[in-house]
């Protein structure tokens, strides 16, 4: 019976765990895609709009995926300084801020990602991102 009482305790937690990440992820994507409707077609970084932005993908330094682009932040200036990376294959969902600083465009096949010398596992290193960001 205690075993039972424990493992249905253990499912509740996780559900209420993925709930909360699924609440994030959800409360992300409408930030973003705010601020991506308000900024319009002009290019925020790269040549590329801030809509454009977000369907980018980060690959690292070995040409692989390493995150994709889940929000653009700027300064108080509104300037894109950073990006809101969601890591490839966390779980749960990881988000740390990648400066454009050191970003390249590659345009592979027409479609734009955005290179960094980081490793997976350098920007793995990085700081958690404190969520919700503006």
């Amino acid at each position: 019976m205690r075993t039972l009482i424990l493992l249905a305790a253990s499912a509740t937690l996780l559900a209420a765990c993925t709930d909360s990440d699924n609440a994030t992820e959800a409360r992300i994507e409408k930030t973003a895609e705010t601020s991506a409707t308000v900024a319009g077609p002009v290019p925020a970084a790269f040549g590329l709009s801030e809509a454009q932005l977000l369907n980018v993908d980060i690959v690292g330094a070995d040409g692989k995926e390493v995150g994709d682009v889940a929000q653009v932040l700027r300064t108080r200036d509104g300037k894109v300084d950073r990006l809101l990376v969601e890591l490839e294959g966390s779980n749960p969902d990881r988000y740390v801020e990648l400066p454009v600083l050191g970003l390249t465009a590659v345009v592979r096949d027409n479609e734009t990602d955005l290179a960094t010398s980081m490793t997976k596992d350098e920007l793995g290193a990085l700081p958690e991102a404190k969520l919700p960001l503006p």
